[in-house]
């Protein structure tokens, strides 16, 4: 299936968006227990930014390749590859290494420090990838790997979310709109806190219940929406002391997953708030591959359609960092 022996690829010999530059290279052949993957998207995350201005301060091999999640083809397989096949359309994980449960400590983030996928053809282990949802494309497919999963993370596999109960959703990015998608799936009320008043009516006819504009006092809104009760979860997408807005607004014994951090790196919330409501609060870091593929099922059982805002060839990559900088309503994806 290999009609190329080269491959491009997007990589920095040092930080900076000024160092990005593409390169030609030789087609690497799978060693055992590896597989070639030919790329057919790319879903960019805001991660690529910090990754590509600094590394986010951690210590790695230069060149790299930025770009954690990818959908493709795979063309060749090494020997002792037996999960998947020449032919195979397939997603990657983000942690390489994290199969289940048990997180190794061996676990790399695909993208950096781990192998980048914004490439015409990338060298994995057959171990972080799953197959790919059958109802989507590969721009689609793409979007699953971080956004999706961490999103289902929060939600299905830590959170046990349930028909009946209330999600708070901060903002509409690429982890928010899963959020309201997978909670108007499972039977769930969701109800955005947002700073667009642009964005209202395609956050509600995406599925959302109500949106809440972030200036106004949405905490006692949520409160009064919910009959006193609270949301029994909330995807925490600013982080910073906006960790204390949302210990306002959940319920007794609620879950506030810790995703973002648009508002700061330090948490800052009430001591009361969150004892006296019981509230449990979790940090999610994507997710693992087991329920990558859980993911894929439901997608495909349910004909959920990520939200893509826009489409970009793989050479306009400075113009889809420039667009996920400004902001967007749904995923930026890369198409090689």
């Amino acid at each position: 299936m290999q009609a190329s022996r080269t491959l491009r690829r997007w990589q920095l010999s040092s930080f900076g968006r000024e160092q990005l530059e593409q390169v030609e290279l030789p087609l690497p052949t799978p060693g055992p227990g590896q597989i070639l993957v030919e790329v057919g998207a790319v879903s960019l995350n805001y991660r690529d930014l910090l990754m590509i201005r600094d590394g986010m301060g951690m210590k790695f091999d230069l060149p790299f390749t930025p770009g954690s999640d990818m959908a493709g083809t795979v063309v060749a397989a090494g020997p002792g590859v037996q999960r998947l096949a020449v032919g195979d359309r397939v997603v990657n994980t983000f942690w390489g290494g994290w199969i289940d449960s048990h997180w190794p400590a061996e676990a790399v983030p695909m993208g950096g420090p781990g192998p980048g996928m914004l490439a015409t053809h990338v060298l994995i282990d057959a171990a972080w990838a799953v197959a790919a949802p059958a109802t989507l494309d590969f721009a689609q497919a793409s979007t699953l790997p971080c956004a999706g999963l961490t999103a289902w993370f929060a939600l299905a596999e830590t959170g046990a979310l349930r028909p009946g109960q209330t999600v708070l959703v901060h903002g509409t990015g690429g982890v928010a709109l899963f959020g309201v998608q997978l909670a108007r799936l499972h039977g769930t009320r969701a109800i955005v806190v947002s700073g667009s008043e642009e964005k209202r009516a395609q956050t509600l006819a995406l599925g959302a219940a109500e949106v809440l504009m972030r200036g106004g006092d949405w905490p006692a809104e949520v409160r009064r929406l919910t009959q006193g009760r609270g949301a029994d979860h909330v995807l925490e997408l600013a982080s910073g002391p906006n960790l204390d807005r949302s210990l306002q607004a959940v319920a007794q014994g609620g879950r506030v997953s810790i995703i973002g951090m648009l508002g700061g790196e330090t948490l800052s919330a009430s001591y009361y708030a969150m004892v006296l409501g019981r509230v449990t609060v979790q940090g999610i870091g994507v997710g693992h591959r087991r329920a990558l593929e859980d993911l894929v099922r439901a997608v495909d059982a349910n004909a959920l359609e990520p939200v893509i805002a826009a489409r970009y060839a793989f050479d306009e990559l400075p113009d889809a960092l420039d667009h996920l900088a400004r902001g967007a309503f749904g995923k930026i994806v890369v198409v090689p």
